[in-house]
C-alpha cells in the first residue's frame, strides 16, 4: 500500500500576502483523493519527533532557539517565514512525517511526504522556507537505527541542496547528488558529492538526457540500499522562482526516471515534494499529483 504523510498542522496558514503557497498542502490530498488516486487509508499522521532525533542532524543550540522562539530577526529573515510556536510544530511535524515515510518504504518499497524537502536548512541554521532538514534527519535515522547503509539523496529541486550537502559533505554513507538551476538561489552553492548546474530555460529534452545518462551510473556506482527523492517542480517553466523550461510532461518524466530506476533496482525511495511556485496553483498540484499517480501506477 502506498503510504503517504500528511496532516492539518501541514497547512498552518501564513499572514496575507506571503508568497509562499501553503494552499497546496490541503488542495493535493483534495485532488487525489477525488480522482480515486489514492484512499483514506493511504494516508497517515506523522506523529511528533523525539527531540533526540532531530539532534542527530541539528545543533543543540539553533534547535533550541527555534522552540523558544528567540532566533534574531535577521535568523528570521533568512528562514522567509514568520516565526511562531504554529511554524515550529509544523516543521517537526514534518520531519517525522519523512521519517515515517522512510519507514514505510523499506516495508512497501515506496513511501511520500506531502510536505517535506527541506533541503536548505544547515545544521545550525535555517534558509529558504526551510527550517529543519528532513532529508538529513530522516537519512540519520536509517543509519543511526541500522536500517540503511548507504544513501542516495537524488535532489531534482530547481535550488540546489545546499543545506543536504554541507550537512554530508563528510558522511560517506550518504551520496547527494543535486541537478539544478545553475544561476538560481543559493547564490552561493554548497559542494554535494555531484553537482550538476543546469542552464536557464532549459528543456525536456536536454534535461532528461543529463539525468537519464547520468542516475543509472550514480547507482551503479555507489550501490545506494535507499533513495531520498526530492522531487520539486519548481522546474517548470511557468514557475516564478525557477528560470527552467520544463513541461508538465516533462516533470513527470523525470519522475518516472528516478521511480522506475528506483523499483527495477529494488531500492526503497522516500519522495518529500518539495518547491513549486506557479502562478496558476492548478499547475503546482497537477505536477506534484504526478509523483502519486505514478507510484501508484509503477508500484501498486
Amino acid at each position: 500500500m502506498l503510504k503517504i504523510a500528511w496532516s492539518p498542522i501541514y497547512c498552518h496558514p501564513l499572514p496575507e500576502g506571503h508568497r509562499f503557497p501553503m494552499e497546496k498542502y490541503n488542495l493535493l490530498p483534495e485532488q487525489l483523493l477525488y480522482e480515486g488516486t489514492v484512499a483514506e487509508s493511504n494516508f497517515f499522521t506523522p506523529l511528533e519527533m523525539e527531540d533526540r532525533w532531530v539532534l542527530t542532524t541539528h545543533d543543540l543550540s539553533y534547535f533550541e532557539k527555534l522552540k523558544s522562539l528567540s532566533l534574531s530577526k535577521s535568523e528570521i529573515r533568512k528562514t522567509g517565514f514568520p516565526l511562531s510556536q504554529e511554524l515550529i510544530e509544523r516543521e517537526i511535524h514534518i520531519m517525522n512525517g519523512s521519517v515515517q515515510a522512510a519507514e514505510f518504504a523499506l516495508q512497501y518499497g515506496i513511501a511520500m511526504n506531502i510536505a517535506g524537502g527541506t533541503h536548505h536548512a544547515f545544521a545550525e541554521r535555517g534558509e529558504g522556507f526551510c527550517l529543519l532538514n528532513d532529508i538529513a534527519i530522516a537519512s540519520n535515522y536509517l543509519i543511526d537505527n541500522g536500517l540503511a547503509k548507504r544513501i542516495l539523496v537524488v535532489d531534482l529541486d530547481v535550488h540546489q541542496g545546499n543545506g543536504t550537502a554541507k550537512i554530508f559533505e563528510k558522511n560517506p554513507a550518504v551520496f547527494t547528488f543535486s541537478m539544478h538551476g545553475a544561476s538560481n538561489y543559493p547564490m552561493h552553492k554548497e559542494t554535494s558529492d555531484l553537482d550538476i548546474g543546469l542552464p536557464d530555460n532549459i528543456d525536456d529534452i536536454q534535461y532528461l538526457k543529463i539525468l537519464k545518462e547520468t542516475l543509472p551510473k550514480l547507482i551503479d556506482s555507489f550501490e545506494p540500499d535507499f533513495i531520498m527523492f526530492q522531487s520539486g517542480v519548481d522546474v517548470l517553466g511557468s514557475d516564478k522562482l525557477g528560470r527552467l523550461g520544463l513541461t508538465i510532461a516533462g516533470c513527470r518524466e523525470r519522475d518516472k526516471t528516478v521511480l522506475e530506476l528506483a523499483k527495477n533496482h529494488s531500492i526503497p525511495i522516500m519522495c518529500c515534494m518539495g518547491g513549486g511556485y506557479s502562478e496558476k496553483i492548478s499547475l503546482i498540484i497537477e505536477a506534484h499529483a504526478n509523483t502519486f499517480r505514478l507510484a501508484q501506477d509503477l508500484y501498486f
